[in-house]
């Protein structure tokens, strides 16, 4: 039996645009879309009662530009921003993360890539194993020994 401990790493922000895309037209008595809040719920409900994760990090892409951007003005300039209802659905997510009692993890000038990829190298350091959860295909980059990824929309596990 493997005894290594394993932290689960959650591409935060991913899960807030997948959740909302996934589901449309979903609001409180009051209006307030809860498309997203739905969704992502959902999705951290699955990954706690699959995985059962011992140790998770929710990361979030911070506001504002980034490091990249000081380094190539253009850097995703023909990307729309945020659509304002999902904005709006950003606090109430917050809360349902600490609800389960998961750090949030999110820093000025850096997206939530490239925090998964510092805490990724760090936890191996530390002799952790290292889960990435998106659907992001970027992440392959960093698959390395005892550093994988899992998809949980695609049921899909990618290890190097």
């Amino acid at each position: 039996m493997d005894t290594t401990p394993c932290i689960y790493l959650v591409d935060g922000s991913a899960y807030v645009y997948r959740a909302y895309h996934a589901i449309r037209q979903l609001s409180d008595s009051q209006g307030r879309p809860t498309n997203a809040v739905f969704g992502f719920t959902r999705m951290l409900l699955k990954l706690v009662e699959e995985r059962r994760p011992g140790h998770v990090g929710m990361v979030f892409d911070a506001p504002g530009p980034t490091f990249r951007h000081q380094m190539f003005a253009a850097y995703k300039a023909n990307r729309p921003p945020m659509p304002e209802d999902m904005a709006l659905q950003l606090p109430l997510i917050k809360q349902v993360v600490a609800g389960f009692r998961l750090p949030v993890i999110e820093q000025s000038g850096f997206e939530a890539d490239d925090l998964i990829g510092t805490l990724a190298r760090a936890a191996r350091r530390k002799g952790f194993a290292v889960v990435i959860v998106t659907g992001d295909k970027d992440f392959v980059q960093l698959l390395a020994p005892g550093v994988g990824i899992w998809d949980p929309m695609k049921e899909a596990v990618i290890e190097a």
